[in-house]
């Protein structure tokens, strides 16, 4: 295999993918609009690209194989920089969204859902051999949403459906999936769901962080429109709108769970309490 281009390379996956290329002897690059504050490590090989700008994409691309693609521009920019990524790429791994699952979880209409099928259709007509990973909710999510809460130093999380379920899946096993489809055959043509093992109510996740850190946390539940308020200090309307609709609609049935990790991988994906020990400091005043 030539190289890799990773764009998206400073999101949460992103760098997991560029570690564990790196961790396999494989040749990798990152793509970032500012080199100097990606943050990567010094022997990955750091360009400067623009998604909005195509042009800019020409040699980043430049002996790349396959690209690792997560989409951080707006949807205008997407039919250029695909065109171009197909007229040297072999290959491309694009971490989308679960848009067929038959859950109400993941079946709420929303911006991102459609910039994602969006994004799909045009890799679909590209020439490019794709596969699709579609990643539930994310572990990492508790990092935005209960850690400053929690490092404060209050052993209460104020968050709304305390009762509902999902199965936050660590960002290393999207990563480790992702590695697998960019670097083997075998997987063109597929879309991955990717879960966590467990079905986890909001309120085990919170009870899960505190045994972790030795503190006794509780979720205190608080309305929909007390969340909306405090949510859209932190994320943007659409994705609050977004989670709030879906919480709503995953009310009173458990979480949609796969065994896609272990199946790609070999591994069993890590459990929601195995995130917490890797992330614990950040839940640490």
């Amino acid at each position: 295999m030539n190289r890799v281009l990773i764009i998206g390379a400073t999101s949460i996956v992103g760098r997991q993918v560029v570690s564990q290329l790196q961790s396999a002897g494989k040749p990798v690059r990152a793509l970032a609009r500012n080199p100097n504050a990606a943050g990567l490590p010094p022997q990955v090989e750091v360009m400067r690209g623009d998604l909005t700008l195509p042009e800019t994409l020409d040699a980043c691309l430049d002996g790349v194989d396959a690209v690792f693609l997560v989409w951080t521009a707006p949807p205008a920019a997407a039919a250029a920089a695909l065109e171009r990524i197909a007229k040297d790429a072999r290959r491309i791994v694009f971490l989308s969204a679960p848009l067929k699952t038959a859950h109400p979880f993941f079946q709420q209409p929303n911006p991102l859902r459609a910039l994602a099928a969006q994004i799909e259709r045009l890799i679909e007509t590209s020439g490019l051999q794709w596969t699709f990973l579609r990643p539930g909710m994310f572990a990492a999510n508790g990092l935005r949403w209960w850690a400053p809460q929690i490092r404060a130093g209050g052993d209460v999380v104020r968050w709304p459906y305390a009762a509902v379920p999902t199965a936050p899946i660590h960002e290393h096993d999207i990563a480790a999936v992702a590695v697998r489809a960019v670097c083997d055959d075998g997987h063109a043509g597929a879309e991955y769901v990717l879960t966590g093992p467990q079905s986890l109510s909001q309120s085990e996740q919170i009870s899960t962080i505190g045994a972790v850190i030795g503190r006794a946390l509780r979720l205190e539940e608080i309305s929909p429109e007390e969340a909306r308020s405090e949510l859209l200090s932190i994320m943007p309307a659409v994705a609050v709108n977004m989670l709030l609709d879906a919480w709503a609609a995953a009310a009173g049935q458990p979480a949609f769970v796969t065994s896609t990790v272990a199946e790609i991988t070999g591994a069993p994906a890590r459990t929601f309490r195995e995130w917490v020990a890797d992330h614990a400091a950040d839940f640490r005043a």
